[in-house]
């Protein structure tokens, strides 16, 4: 008997107050998956996220997580709600006042209730989750990309959360730091059983590491297309979907001329 999606989305309404962007959004995910949400630019998958993270309200549907309606959850129940998952921008988004370690200890010290000698410890060791523990006291400021992104996926995982949602983690990175990067979080969904929803359109990332995606289309007004990259490539029977796969522009309808034949 299948398991109970850790995600649902069902007849989403996506967008802001008097902006929607796309008008019935479905699917699920389940336990333990690396599923990527990607699209053209402009259809909306940033918008999504925050949906799915509670940071906008949508314009209308359902989402659940962990089995629970979060769609327009508030009080105690909300700050429960965020503690089920965790979150890295694309920027990072580290306190450049802070150090490294500081960063990931604030999570704890927010929503544990821990002392700070454990928060501390846990802290390092999540470091050492994303090989940065020997950054531990440097500030962002003297971080490279890539580090910055993993500290950001250390603060993200502070918690012990069932669920990562990235942000274009591969965003701004050298084609080595993103592999890399594509390894780590890899790693962490198979060795903890954390559900990992990236926002990306990076082609080579969704290759290596994706067990699904989800194709989003403003013109369909939701999901086109949804499977393995496999099947999306080869398989899907919506064109835009190939060609994005195929890294294939598409050819542009030429007008026929009056009186010439082509």
């Amino acid at each position: 008997m299948k398991a109970p999606p850790i995600i649902a989305c069902e007849h989403l309404a996506t967008g802001y107050p008097g902006v929607l962007l796309m008008r019935d959004v479905s699917f699920t995910i389940q336990r333990g998956e690396i599923v990527f949400i990607l699209g053209s630019s402009g259809c909306g998958k940033s918008t999504l996220l925050k949906h799915l993270i509670g940071q906008i309200p949508p314009l209308g549907g359902t989402i659940r997580i962990l089995g629970k309606e979060t769609t327009y959850i508030e009080g105690d129940a909300r700050e429960q709600m965020l503690r089920s998952f965790g979150v890295m921008y694309q920027s990072g988004a580290l306190f450049g006042n802070l150090s490294v370690l500081e960063n990931v200890c604030l999570p704890l010290q927010e929503f544990s209730g821990l002392p700070s000698e454990l928060c501390e410890t846990i802290a390092r060791v999540k470091l050492g989750q994303v090989s940065l523990l020997d950054r531990a006291d440097t500030m962002p400021s003297e971080l490279s990309g890539g580090q910055k992104k993993r500290a950001a996926i250390a603060r993200a995982m502070a918690l012990d959360p069932p669920i990562l949602f990235l942000d274009e983690p591969s965003a701004g990175l050298d084609p080595i730091t993103s592999a890399s990067l594509d390894t780590l979080i890899q790693h962490l969904s198979r060795e903890f059983g954390i559900t990992v929803v990236i926002i990306s359109h990076e082609l080579a990332s969704i290759e290596a590491i994706a067990d699904r995606a989800i194709y989003l289309d403003r013109n369909a007004g939701g999901v086109l297309d949804q499977g393995t990259p496999n099947y999306l490539r080869e398989e899907s029977p919506h064109a835009v979907i190939r060609n994005f796969f195929n890294r294939r522009a598409e050819t542009p309808a030429v007008p026929a001329i009056k009186g010439v034949s082509v």
